[in-house]
């Protein structure tokens, strides 16, 4: 399917093995060089290796994403911004929303409101947090959506009963600068379940490129399957798409994904090298965007 969104790009530095003055510096060139959104992630201990750590590293420094992205509000003037994904099962979610708000208002409306069903077991075991089961941690995600966008409704009081989350003539003043609210980012490719939650409330769709770009395809049409059995036009979801390109590589790596429907194109940075990395692809950024 033709989805027809215009082709953004995005810089992601993670927040861990590096300082304040690296996030500000990326941030900030980021900005100036013309990338459409810049991201964090949200963690509360260092990761070795996202796809299978099973403990934390002590050893690395690691900052929380929501904090960050406030004073990515103030250190950047065009750019949106976001966590790419927040874990639903670190905050209640009318917390969460208020946060978020805070941020939009920060930033003058450009939050983007990245949120997943969240996964590491070892930031869970640590603090004696529930994480619960695949099955468990969506059905939660889909009440904490249900719960965020009705305090983000004009509705001044919000009640809510739900299995994990009840609220009683809740108040959430102000609401943000967007409207009707902030763009919903749902990171997960559970075909099952998740992808349902996506087609569901979701702007955006994000996914990482471990399985390939064939593989986010076939996904991206069963999401479109789900849009049908939920009632909802699938040219509403934009599909986006976390890459680690080679800066010499970056329009190679990219070009698949535009030619198979991705317009959020999210470029992860390590932290060896980010700004000497950063400055190679924004050199090619129009080049990049010659490719949409």
């Amino acid at each position: 399917m033709t989805y027809q969104h215009p082709i953004r790009f995005g810089a992601k530095l993670v927040p861990q093995g590096t300082t304040i003055a690296a996030l500000r510096g990326f941030w900030r060139l980021a900005d100036e060089s013309g990338f459409d959104h810049l991201w964090v992630y949200d963690h509360l201990a260092g990761v070795g290796n996202a796809a299978t750590v099973a403990e934390p590293d002590p050893a690395i420094d690691l900052f929380d994403g929501w904090t960050l992205l406030a004073a990515m509000a103030s250190e950047t003037r065009r750019a949106r911004l976001g966590c790419m994904v927040t874990a639903n099962t670190l905050r209640h979610p009318a917390v969460l929303a208020k946060i978020a708000t805070t941020v939009d208002h920060l930033s003058g409306g450009r939050l983007e409101f990245g949120i997943g069903a969240g996964w590491a077991e070892y930031e869970h075991r640590m603090l004696a947090l529930e994480l619960g089961g695949a099955r468990r941690r969506i059905e939660k995600l889909g009440e904490a959506l249900a719960v965020i966008k009705a305090l983000w409704s004009p509705e001044t009081f919000v009640d809510f009963a739900g299995e994990h989350y009840t609220l009683e003539k809740a108040v959430h003043a102000p609401k943000p600068v967007q409207r009707p609210h902030p763009p919903v980012w749902l990171g997960g490719t559970g075909e099952k379940r998740m992808l349902k939650l996506v087609a569901e409330h979701a702007d955006v769709w994000n996914t990482v490129n471990h399985a390939g770009v064939d593989e986010a395809a076939r996904l991206s049409g069963v999401l479109d399957r789900w849009c049908a059995e939920v009632g909802r036009d699938p040219r509403e979801i934009r599909r986006s798409v976390q890459l680690r390109p080679h800066p010499r590589r970056v329009v190679d790596d990219v070009a698949p994904w535009l030619d198979a429907g991705f317009s959020e194109i999210v470029l992860f940075f390590g932290p060896e090298q980010p700004l000497a990395d950063l400055e190679q692809v924004a050199e090619r950024l129009s080049e990049l965007r010659a490719l949409g």
